[in-house]
């Protein structure tokens, strides 16, 4: 079972590319979009990450911040932020904590590795509560961004 909207979203904090320390409750009063995703460096999520970096202008207009998640280390997501010229902020949850928090974590992920984030997509809004949620079982799809942004207009 996901989320559901209008229940608080689960707190976390851990490390963005630049081991600055990231704090949900530190975009407090502003929405922010939440898109996990399984590894750096793979098709489909190199796909997904370079289409929000080019419409990063239109969640900027909305003063919506957009983090990236995955259980990559920071090292990792460091150089695939500069390899792909992401311009918003990559948080690793190595430790797996924030990916369990938001129940989007495969039990097992290619047929052998444990503790893969699941690609999901999720809009907090500026008062802390999941306003959208989707956690797709199949890695390659993508969040339905339409959704998610009309969702994000209406707030």
């Amino acid at each position: 079972m996901t989320l559901q909207i209008g229940q608080a979203a689960p707190e976390f904090t851990s490390f963005d590319t630049d081991k600055n320390e990231v704090t949900l409750t530190n975009f407090k009063g502003k929405p922010v979009v939440l898109l996990f995703f399984p590894f750096a460096f793979t098709g489909v999520c190199t796909t997904e990450l370079c289409s929000v970096r080019d419409t990063l202008a239109w969640y900027n207009q909305l003063n919506v911040e957009v983090i990236g998640l995955s259980v990559d280390s920071i090292f990792s997501l460091k150089k695939f932020k500069e390899e792909q010229a992401l311009n918003f902020t990559l948080v690793s949850d190595f430790n797996k904590t924030i990916s369990s928090a938001y129940q989007s974590l495969y039990d097992t992920f290619g047929g052998w590795m444990h503790g893969v984030s699941k690609r999901s997509a999720f809009v907090v809004n500026a008062e802390g509560n999941i306003a959208y949620a989707e956690v797709l079982e199949n890695a390659g799809e993508q969040p339905d961004f339409v959704a998610l942004k009309k969702v994000l207009e209406n707030l």
